[in-house]
């Protein structure tokens, strides 16, 4: 009689057999459809920048597609970070767990990993397709941790360090994708100015807004000069001090904006139409709060239909002629001093924690 085999040990079940196990495939956009992720970024930019979303029509077709997927990705990391959706009413502050997510997102983006999000998918195709680093996304990324953290300006400085990562960097990603090289600091400068010049008049149009979510990116220095004290911007005792300190930002955006329009005489025609459009009409905005002086807040500055296809026509021509003024003066803050300042500033470092109350 033959001897019983030994019981066969088994270890723990694999809920597969490893021969069929295989990693994660990378590709671009996390493997979705290139022309879905374009049609949902269109989707995301007529709905939250009426005004940019006309601008960009005038891109030819492969420009204009990688322009929404970038816009795409700023748009949601800037919903995320808001807690609003597609730009709308501000919800509650930032926290750093939400720049966490947005960091880990983008970088599974760029690493052509899916991220169950079609916004950080779009951002992993354009910077496929166009050679986007995480390093230019940080600089962006940054600009929501300034919030989460409760920061705020204060000098003139510290807002040009602000508007450069909530839009100069934007800018310097756009003209990437639009063709420029990335050793051409030159036309990278002047794509900088003109996020800045956007940031500012969004800054301007919105002090009511944001002090509503108690928020003032105004320096303090500008503050204090005014004798404004905290929390009283938009009181009404102090109405003409606020008219002033917005006609402050919309002279600097003013620059910026004519400093932009030196960058834009580089770019291939539709590129430069596109560009000068978005010019004419965000410098539009920031010349309407100052026409409406203390009434600029009673309703939201809008640029209408008529105005803005006036606007494009414009640019239509500028465009042609191609011979931008040289400005009258230079914008203080450059790209090279505002990014010396941040590496110098190093890591944002998150608020003091609130002491604990005493226990009984």
């Amino acid at each position: 009689m033959a001897s019983a085999r030994p019981p066969r040990k088994i270890g723990p079940r694999l809920l597969a057999p490893s021969r069929i196990l295989r990693p994660t495939i990378r590709r671009a956009g996390g493997g979705r459809d290139r022309h879905a992720l374009v049609v949902k970024s269109w989707d995301m930019i007529a709905a939250g920048s009426k005004s940019f979303a006309a601008a960009s029509l005038l891109f030819d077709a492969k420009t204009r597609e990688r322009v929404w997927m970038l816009y795409a990705w700023c748009r949601r990391c800037d919903d995320i970070a808001d807690g609003q959706e597609l730009g709308g009413e501000l919800g509650e502050a930032a926290d750093l767990n939400r720049i966490k997510a947005i960091r880990v997102l983008t970088k599974r983006a760029l690493d052509g990993e899916p991220t169950a999000d079609v916004a950080f998918d779009a951002f992993g195709q354009v910077a496929a397709e166009c050679r986007l680093t995480m390093e230019m996304a940080e600089d962006v990324i940054a600009g929501f941790e300034l919030d989460a953290v409760g920061w705020r300006p204060r000098s003139e400085r510290d807002l040009a360090r602000y508007c450069y990562h909530v839009a100069g960097a934007v800018g310097v990603m756009m003209a990437i994708v639009m063709g420029v090289p990335k050793d051409d600091s030159e036309t990278l400068d002047r794509a900088c100015d003109l996020g800045i010049a956007f940031q500012l008049a969004n800054i301007a149009r919105d002090l009511d807004e944001d002090d509503r979510a108690d928020r003032c990116y105004l320096p303090l220095e500008w503050l204090a000069e005014e004798d404004i004290e905290p929390g009283q911007l938009m009181k009404p005792h102090h109405q003409w001090e606020r008219t002033e300190l917005a006609e402050r930002l919309v002279l600097r955006m003013e620059r910026h904006a004519a400093a932009a329009r030196l960058g834009a005489k580089k770019l291939p025609f539709r590129s430069r139409w596109a560009i000068l459009a978005a010019t004419n009409i965000y410098t539009e905005i920031g010349q309407e709060v100052r026409r409406r002086s203390v009434h600029a807040w009673d309703h939201r500055v809008v640029i209408s239909t008529g105005r803005k296809l006036r606007l494009i026509t414009r640019a239509f021509f500028e465009a042609i002629r191609n011979d931008p003024d040289q400005p009258e003066q230079m914008p203080e803050w450059t790209r090279g001093d505002i990014l010396i300042d941040v590496r110098m500033a190093g890591p944002i470092a998150p608020p003091p924690m609130e002491p604990l109350p005493d226990e009984d």
